[in-house]
């Protein structure tokens, strides 16, 4: 396994005057971004890289020499920031430097089509007396691909660490995990976010994102609300762990309650999110999240907890109850099956992916239409792994055979914002945090669903 790293630079100048920044190398990183670097650093510390990769730009090289100084200063060594044009953030020329507000006003169509339609979005730019066509997001599609071409093979099996910017950090993660250039606004990266990738091998080969915009060490419980978002905000959580979680036992369907890990595990997801203000409640009916659920909501006395059918755990059927090894003797082939084509596998007398996808997505359009409906904008979701991989796969735009690209930890929180309602894009501000479970990487079990 190849684990990456990704981060976005520090608070810069141009972040807080709202001004787009592009490829201009001329904001520079804030106080607060200067203090949140260093904060990155810190909280990276207990992992050792091979190699740090950083785009040329200076508020990103900056973040990441302040990183470096931090990996020195506690562990004694760090490896030696490298620059990379192919880390150079989205190339948007008619726009850089100028406000977002100017934007907006000046190009009124053309700014709706960037947020709409990015992979359609294209700019008129000259090239040496030549008008050409450019089409920022897509070029810069092609540019992260370039970017794991040249670099994967080059670190196979080894940790690296990339600075970059928001831009081509969600066209990294995109590429790697086959999402489309038109879903580019529809995951995040705040300033010192850490999100966390893991490749079989290179390009093309399996990919997981084992977690995405970790906010917590600067101090953000959750990355923050977009400005003018008047959406719903929905906290995705798995249930804590079972004793058939620890074991490996495939559960399904079976009802299967937490063990005393799995009850911690809810409890700290509770004082995780003790501060927040949610403002409504809806849990899969099976025992395990149910019991997640109310641990986590001892900290909002007043909500009341709803039961929903359609976010129970896929029916594994004839595999329930059994060890992998018990599957293999029973159902030679099938595992490999699951674990390489998931979307084309049928559970023995249960279920296969695209019920699941058809029962969970029909429950969770239904929550959040309802949120709409009587106007409330925080909601605490509690479901299952294969169930939380499905709606995740949903979010993005991806089928159900890229089930295996996300990782649901056990208490694990995942962050998704609808800024539009229900018939716009919805955004994974962040995936898969564990950080009140015990730092930046997933040490969940690994079990079967």
């Amino acid at each position: 396994m190849t684990r990456v790293i990704i981060v976005r630079h520090g608070q810069s100048t141009y972040n807080i005057e709202r001004r787009i920044q592009g490829r201009a190398d001329v904001s520079t990183l804030t106080e607060r971004g200067l203090s949140d670097a260093s904060k990155v650093g810190k909280a990276l510390t207990n992992i050792s890289f091979n190699a740090i990769y950083s785009s040329p730009l200076q508020r990103a090289n900056q973040t990441a020499q302040i990183i470096q100084t931090e990996l020195v200063n506690q562990v004694g060594k760090s490896a030696d920031v490298q620059t990379s044009d192919l880390l150079l953030e989205v190339d948007l020329p008619l726009w850089e430097k100028m406000l977002t507000s100017e934007v907006k006003e000046k190009f009124p169509e053309d700014y709706r089509i960037w947020h709409e339609k990015p992979h359609e979005f294209q700019m008129l730019v000259n090239d040496n007396g030549v008008t050409k066509e450019h089409f920022p997001v897509l070029s810069l599609y092609e540019q992260a691909r370039q970017f794991w071409q040249e670099i994967l093979p080059r670190h196979s099996g080894e940790t690296i660490l990339i600075v970059g910017h928001n831009g081509i950090n969600r066209a990294l993660i995109s590429t790697a995990l086959g999402i489309h250039p038109s879903r580019y606004h529809s995951i995040q990266q705040s300033n010192c976010g850490i999100s966390v990738l893991n490749f079989a091998g290179g390009l093309g080969e399996p990919v997981q994102l084992e977690s995405m915009n970790q906010t917590q060490h600067t101090g953000e419980t959750l990355p923050s609300l977009r400005p003018g978002h008047q959406g719903v905000r929905l906290l995705l959580v798995r249930h804590g762990e079972t004793e058939w979680n620890r074991q490996t036992r495939f559960q399904g369907q079976i009802d299967v309650p937490l063990n005393d890990n799995g009850r911690q595990q809810a409890q700290k997801a509770g004082v995780f999110l003790q501060d927040v203000a949610i403002d409504f409640a809806v849990s899969s009916s099976m025992q395990r999240p149910k019991e997640t659920a109310e641990l986590i909501l001892r900290h909002h006395p007043n909500i009341n907890l709803e039961l929903q059918d359609g976010l129970r755990e896929i029916s594994h059927g004839l595999w329930e109850g059994k060890l992998e090894v018990e599957i293999e003797q029973e159902f030679p082939g099938e595992l490999h099956r699951w674990r390489t084509t998931p979307g084309e596998v049928q559970m023995p007398e249960g279920e296969n992916l695209q019920q699941v996808w058809e029962r969970s997505v029909a429950a969770w359009q239904n929550i959040v239409q309802t949120a709409l409906d009587n106007q409330r904008q925080i909601g605490l979701i509690v479901a299952h792994d294969a169930t939380n991989k499905t709606l995740l796969c949903h979010i993005l735009g991806l089928p159900t055979d890229n089930f295996w690209n996300f990782r649901q930890g056990n208490g694990a929180v995942s962050v998704i914002d609808y800024p539009s309602g229900l018939n716009g894009l919805p955004v994974l501000q962040a995936m898969n945090i564990t950080t009140h479970l015990g730092g930046v990487l997933d040490k969940t079990a690994a079990g079967a669903l």
